[in-house]
C-alpha cells in the first residue's frame, strides 16, 4: 500500500491531503514533535521527542520506495527523493533530483545572509490559489504513484 507521510509541523494543507489522498486509498501519517501534536480522527499519527531533526529521521526510516512525502523542508525532501519518494511541498511544488540541489543551495545561502545579520522576507500569505496549486499537483503525484505500484504488482 502506498503511504503519504505528511512532516505535519506547521503543514496548511493537512487537511486537503487527507482527503485527496482517501480517494486515491493512500493511506496517510502525520509526523509532529510533542510541541504540535497534530491529530486526525483515523489517521495514525507518529509523535517524537522534540529535537533537531527528529521528525525528519523518524519520517524517512518509515518511508518506502514511490511514497508520497508533504514537506516544504528541503533537507528532508532530499533524504526522502534518495530513497526513492514522491515530494511535494504545501504550495504544489513538486520536489525532484532535477531541483533539490538548487533549493538547497539557495536555503545555504539565505542562513548564511541571515548569521551575517541580514534580514529575508517570511513567506508570504497563504491564498486559495496555494491550495488548488497544491492539490492538482499532489493529485498528479498520486495518479503517478498509484500507477507505479499497479505496475509493480503485476511484475511479481
Amino acid at each position: 500500500m502506498i503511504q503519504l507521510l505528511i512532516d505535519a509541523d506547521a503543514c496548511p494543507v493537512v487537511d486537503l491531503a487527507l482527503f485527496v489522498s482517501s480517494q486515491y486509498e493512500i493511506k496517510p501519517i502525520l509526523f509532529c514533535d510533542t510541541s504540535h501534536r497534530i491529530e486526525r480522527d483515523n489517521v495514525i499519527t507518529i509523535i517524537v521527542p522534540k529535537g533537531p531533526d527528529s521528525v525528519d529521521f523518524k519520517l524517512v526510516n518509515a518511508l518506502t520506495k514511490n511514497d508520497i512525502v508533504i514537506t516544504g523542508d528541503y533537507g528532508l525532501a532530499a533524504m526522502c527523493l534518495a530513497k526513492g519518494a514522491f515530494v511535494v511541498d504545501h504550495n504544489g511544488r513538486e520536489l525532484t533530483s532535477e531541483n533539490i540541489d538548487q533549493l538547497l543551495a539557495f536555503r545555504y545561502e539565505s542562513a548564511k545572509f541571515r548569521r551575517a545579520g541580514g534580514r529575508t522576507k517570511g513567506p508570504k500569505k497563504r491564498t486559495e490559489e496555494n491550495n488548488i496549486s497544491f492539490e492538482l499537483k499532489f493529485r498528479q503525484i498520486c495518479e503517478r504513484a498509484v500507477l507505479l505500484k499497479g505496475e509493480s504488482t503485476n511484475e511479481q
